[in-house]
């Protein structure tokens, strides 16, 4: 049984959907759900990033494409407090830089899945979540 938890990070509240045994969903900003009193291994990694801290990531929801496996594992290779353009990961992934950011804005694990760390070549670029979850992200991970 899916159930949709809470966490209030340092940054906003953020809120997941927990099987108990992988998640499939990660929103930002949302309020309505029940805060997670127990330790799962989301609520776990989500305290050791907003820590400075590294933990592998929980289970994760697989791809639905392999386009989209294979932009995750692109995704996974950005540090933490750098950034990559569309222009410059469309060419690591032969696509288009307007159908790799389709792509991005479709991840259903923004965080787990660092998509905030690709911007645009003259600047920050969109987010599913809008560009004040996407600065946040950013200035966070520019202070370790």
């Amino acid at each position: 049984m899916r159930i949709c938890y809470r966490y209030e990070s340092p940054i906003g509240p953020i809120s997941y959907l927990w099987d108990g045994t992988l998640c499939s969903r990660i929103r930002l900003g949302a309020t309505d759900e029940r805060l997670n009193p127990a330790k799962d291994p989301v609520s776990e990694w989500l305290s050791a990033y907003f820590e400075h801290c590294e933990l592998p990531l929980p289970p994760l929801a697989a791809p639905a494409t392999p386009f989209q496996a294979r932009l995750r594992d692109a995704l996974m290779m950005i540090p933490s407090g750098e950034v990559r353009t569309y222009g410059e990961l469309a060419g690591l992934l032969a696509s288009a830089p307007r159908a790799l950011g389709q792509s991005l804005g479709a991840n259903p694990l923004p965080i787990l899945i660092p998509c905030h760390r690709v911007v645009a070549a003259d600047g920050i670029g969109g987010f599913s979540y809008g560009t004040e979850w996407k600065e946040k992200l950013l200035a966070f991970e520019s202070c370790r």
